[in-house]
């Protein structure tokens, strides 16, 4: 039976329904970060744009079998007009959705699975995400002294951004019937062109670099450029079947990567987390 849970991010409560195996996260309690009084309409802004619509519809795509594609296409090409609604319930109702939920009683409103909340979590902002992070993590460590699970938190908030990045690429940059061979030499160009925009080389630079370390170089990040990876993976992903040039990504990722890295560096409350 799921519980509902509470953790404490900049002085706010953000529920949480739990079970063994899923986290659902208040979208309406992350909303308040940015205004208290309008909840509803900051998830509705949210949920207006071409990111979310495609993020949330590759994520039922990936996990529910039931989930309607034909509405979901539709909703995509209307996302981004300014013309363009769409609440939670509407998505509910017209594509089966299952990653976000509407939940009535004391803790009622507007749940997301935490794949979809940590998507959110992007768009509210970078400082916003890491603290929000920093407090699912601790409840998580929490739960795994109380039941002994392996949770960790790298693989959680990669998992999903790993199947939506190469999603993307398999639709867009790989050509029909290519081998195997090639469709991995496409990914890890991919991969490592994330990895020049966030830290300035490739796997194999740092492998080079690292002759005796065991892992990769995204093993030892820290946790502030995991934070940005994550969302350098969901731009990546949107922008890929707009047709944008490896170039002109990487320029755009590199510049986020730095903006996002030196206003979480900078930040004196971050610094007295660690």
């Amino acid at each position: 039976m799921a519980k509902t849970k509470i953790i404490h991010v900049q002085g706010r409560e953000i529920s949480l329904i739990s079970d063994k195996v899923n986290d659902y996260i208040s979208l309406t309690d992350m909303a308040r970060y940015r205004d208290a009084e309008r909840t509803n309409y900051i998830i509705q802004n949210w949920m207006r744009t071409r990111g979310a619509i495609e993020f949330c519809g590759l994520w039922e795509q990936l996990y529910n079998p039931d989930f309607k594609s034909i509405e979901f296409d539709a909703f995509k090409n209307e996302s981004g007009s300014n013309s363009f609604a769409l609440t939670p319930q509407k998505w509910i109702d017209a594509t089966n959705a299952k990653g976000i939920i509407s939940k009535s009683g004391r803790y009622g409103g507007t749940f997301a699975h935490r794949d979809i909340a940590f998507e959110f979590a992007t768009w509210i902002s970078a400082e916003f995400k890491f603290y929000f992070i920093k407090e699912f993590q601790r409840l998580k460590a929490e739960e795994n002294d109380r039941l002994k699970l392996n949770w960790n938190l790298q693989r959680t908030l990669a998992r999903v951004n790993y199947h939506i990045h190469t999603d993307a690429i398999k639709e867009n940059l790989i050509p029909r019937e290519v081998t195997k061979k090639q469709a991995t030499f496409v990914f890890a160009n991919e991969a490592d062109l994330l990895n020049m925009a966030l830290f300035g080389k490739t796997a194999a630079d740092w492998r080079t670099e690292n002759p005796k370390a065991e892992g990769n170089m995204r093993d030892y990040a820290t946790l502030e450029q995991l934070v940005v990876l994550t969302n350098l993976e969901s731009l990546n992903a949107v922008w890929i079947p707009q047709g944008l040039s490896q170039g002109d990504r990487l320029l755009q990722l590199n510049k986020i990567a730095i903006q996002q890295l030196k206003t979480l560096l900078n930040n004196q409350t971050i610094k007295k987390l660690k």
